[in-house]
């Protein structure tokens, strides 16, 4: 692994931040009900990183709880951000470490 995963995640924050994707208001507690993969039809993309994702891994490594094997977030954010209105390369790559990250855990 290149990066520890705690960096990649605080990286996954910031370029969040830096393509102004990142909400500082909550969600309503019934948009993040959602059982879909990735919470298609209630959340996009950059929101599910950010109230699901990142939350629940950090959670993960705070308490020292197994982390998933696998991750494949990279294949569905190129199609999720395929007309997003920012540059989405720095994103894809951080996504794409992140899943080379738990793959080789």
């Amino acid at each position: 692994m290149s990066k520890p995963i705690l960096q990649l995640l605080d990286e996954l924050e910031q370029c969040l931040r830096n393509n102004a994707v990142w909400q500082s208001a909550p969600l309503a507690p019934e948009a993040l009900e959602s059982t879909l993969p990735f919470s298609v039809g209630s959340l996009s993309l950059p929101q599910w990183l950010q109230f699901i994702f990142l939350p629940r891994i950090r959670i993960l490594i705070t308490e020292g709880k197994p982390l998933p094997q696998t991750l494949e977030i990279s294949p569905y954010a190129e199609e999720a951000l395929r007309d997003a209105d920012f540059d989405t390369q720095p994103l894809l790559a951080i996504l794409t470490a992140l899943d080379e990250s738990f793959t080789n855990d």
